[in-house]
């Protein structure tokens, strides 16, 4: 029971340590918060907007056809008019016309804007100082928010402020519907996902783009509804947008860039659209050619335009999808913050051990999640993920860790005392089978390795002890990493010989290609290993390699007080005399003909040595080398083969020298010898060509 409390506590220390982060909001974490509340986006797809939202284009198409930006302003202007002529109830301009062209070409604006009777038009506050021009400021006016409803107790309002502002000509703005910022401000890892709806400027509150063109469109006032903490949400007569205390408000993206019915610039221009095709619509004129750098990256789209913002907001308040961040959704972030972590200590209080406490974890983490994104897509609220998060794995890795150092000590007192003797496959056997350390075995195919140092003996006469045990350590460390990264098995060390299994304890389908590949990597791993000696004046080392394929008898072997997982059998002896007999025909890599079946055609090079009746075997065995340098001269060799046991031995004797003298061949130098020795004395009539070896 005491260990059942401490998993709970866990729990509770958990979620008051994540519950006080979540107060405190370390930046790291909540940018980590941000991008996993982007995935639901893009988890969620792309979402029809509302289709009154339109945004016009000045887009690469509208570049080529009416020329380079900005455009002439008697261009714009008929822009402008087109737009009013197609039914455009609202028309929202995020461009600021601040500097003056021509009387003109001011002038013909001016006329288009009066003509139009539907333009709000944009501007932009700025912390650089300049002077603002007194009729701008006049028409501002008009701008501000009058209606603002403040609870007992408020000093201020918690808005960013700015002392300056670039705003269009005052001749421009004199018949204009009204004016809007199109500030935008991003989170501090660039990406853009909340709008701002207020601005302070010399102690008035200004509205943005989107909610200016809102208010004009739904026919009402703004009115501001301010409480103790800050702002706490805009009303435009029926319409409540939420917003935070800072008078901003998430965006709910329905997509990547052009996710908005968008019509190009220059399709207005020309006329090119249906008569009362924007018939009624809320409409946005801004760029979208990334040339105009009027890009916002978003959890959509790096390179998202900024006049979708605006009609985001717009889309957001018409369709009221608003995501909601109030009092409810705190107090919903609340319980999965202090409750999750409590529940998941609460099943690993009870589950039996490792693999069901990571399934429960799983399930609980993923329960969070589908929660979280159901209120995020369904019930539209903005739940924070991180910290709820952070709880349930604080308190999965507190248990585990107390789980493992006192529940499972056993268990890792096991694993140590066999880590450091056999493969880490066979570690986690015996940790799920410990009924398994008995004497006896199993009777299964297997693919044996045996690896040994030519020379060795002579080597070891000319060193220290020290040096030896140097020289034995570098060598043997990386031939016993590629048997265990080839899923082989250590079975031991002979002297400066290797020894190792595949096929055992676990299956391993592959094994005889497992084996060759082993063998493969070692003497690749010898070229290494020997320039580096050579560079510090060492010995330098040559091995050879015998590989077989068959039933063996493997198991835990030797005496009730010490044994050892090893295999005993005919084809554990035969592998043996395969990396003996390397020596005698000069090559590096023998393998069985039972190996030899079992490895696909064109996976390795291979060619048949010899068939050769080894020490302690009647039948002959068929014995392939595992060629990997000079495999072209394979065919010949076969030739050479073939004449040798049709007993054409003068025929053969030339191949063969000639394969000596062009590769230096062994298995060739090794066939010139048996020619001369057969061309002096000849074999019987009834000769089979099968050698018999007289020694290991």
């Amino acid at each position: 029971m005491k260990k059942r409390l401490a998993f709970f506590l866990f729990g509770l220390l958990a979620a008051l340590l994540t519950f006080v982060a979540y107060r405190q909001a370390p930046p790291a974490l909540q940018q980590l918060d941000y991008r996993m509340k982007d995935a639901r986006f893009r988890v969620r797809g792309p979402v029809k907007p509302d289709k009154d939202v339109v945004v016009v284009a000045i887009d690469h198409a509208s570049i080529k056809e009416i020329g380079r930006w900005p455009w002439s302003r008697e261009v714009t202007g008929q822009l402008i008019e087109n737009l009013a002529w197609y039914g455009a109830k609202v028309t929202a301009l995020d461009i600021v016309f601040s500097e003056p062209q021509n009387p003109t070409a001011d002038a013909a604006l001016a006329r288009s804007i009066t003509k139009a009777d539907n333009v709000v038009m944009g501007y932009f506050f700025r912390e650089e100082e300049q002077p603002i021009d007194p009729a701008v400021m006049a028409q501002m006016e008009r701008s501000t928010v009058k209606l603002i409803k403040v609870a007992d107790g408020v000093q201020s309002i918690p808005l960013t402020e700015y002392a300056n502002l670039d705003a269009n000509l005052p001749q421009l703005g004199v018949k204009a519907l009204d004016f809007g910022f199109f500030n935008a401000r991003p989170d501090g890892d660039g990406l853009y996902r909340r709008s701002l709806l207020l601005l302070l400027h010399n102690g008035d509150i200004y509205p943005s783009l989107a909610m200016q063109a809102l208010r004009h469109y739904l026919g009402a006032d703004i009115m501001l509804d301010v409480k103790s903490w800050g702002v706490d949400g805009v009303q435009i007569g029926s319409l409540r947008a939420p917003s935070r205390e800072d008078g901003t408000m998430a965006l709910n993206y329905y997509g990547p860039a052009k996710s908005f019915r968008t019509v190009s610039a220059a399709d207005v221009i020309k006329k090119r659209l249906k008569p009362g095709e924007l018939q009624n619509a809320l409409v946005f004129v801004g760029a979208t050619e990334i040339g105009i750098y009027d890009i916002r990256p978003t959890p959509f789209d790096a390179t998202h335009p900024g006049v979708e913002l605006h009609a985001t907001v717009a889309a957001n308040a018409l369709e009221r999808r608003f995501l909601h961040y109030d009092g409810t959704t705190q107090m919903l972030e609340i319980l999965c913050i202090l409750g999750l972590p409590a529940l998941l200590g609460i099943i690993l209080a009870f589950v039996p051990g490792t693999f069901a406490g990571l399934a429960a974890f799983s399930v609980v983490t993923g329960l969070f999640f589908l929660v979280n994104y159901l209120s995020f897509s369904v019930w539209l609220r903005d739940m924070t993920i991180i910290y709820p998060l952070l709880g349930v794995g604080l308190t999965y890795l507190g248990s585990e860790a107390w789980r493992n150092l006192v529940v499972e000590r056993k268990g890792r007192q096991l694993k140590k005392a066999f880590s450091n003797y056999v493969s880490p496959d066979l570690v986690r056997e015996i940790e799920k089978h410990p009924d398994k350390l008995v004497l006896g075995g199993e009777q299964r195919e297997l693919s044996i390795l045996f690896s040994d140092i030519r020379g060795f003996t002579t080597v070891s006469e000319s060193l220290s002890p020290p040096e030896l045990v140097t020289l034995l350590n570098e060598y043997l460390s990386p031939m016993t990493r590629i048997v265990l990264e080839e899923k082989g098995t250590l079975d031991k060390f002979i002297g400066d010989a290797v020894m190792a299994l595949f096929n055992a304890p676990l299956d391993v389908p592959d094994h005889a290609v497992r084996a060759c590949t082993t063998a493969v990597r070692m003497l690749d791993e010898l070229k290494v290993l020997n320039a580096g000696f050579a560079e510090r004046g060492m010995h330098t080392l040559d091995i050879g390699i015998g590989i077989n394929t068959g039933p063996a008898v493997v198991g835990n072997m030797g005496a009730d007080i010490r044994f050892d997982y090893t295999a005993i059998g005919d084809a554990v002896n035969l592998a043996s005399r395969l990396e003996g007999l390397n020596k005698y025909y000069g090559s590096h890599i023998l393998i069985s003909e039972d190996t030899r079946s079992q490895v696909p055609d064109g996976q390795f090079a291979f060619r048949e040595v010899d068939r050769v009746k080894v020490k302690g075997k009647q039948l002959p065995v068929v014995m392939f080398e595992l060629m990997i340098t000079n495999q072209e001269m394979l065919p010949r060799f076969e030739q050479g083969l073939e004449k040798y046991r049709e007993q054409d031995f003068t025929g053969a004797r030339r191949i063969f020298e000639e394969l000596v003298a062009i590769h230096g061949d062994g298995p060739s130098k090794l066939y010139v010898a048996r020619c001369d020795d057969y061309i002096a004395h000849p074999p019987p009539t009834d000769w089979d060509g099968v050698y018999t070896a007289t020694s290991k």
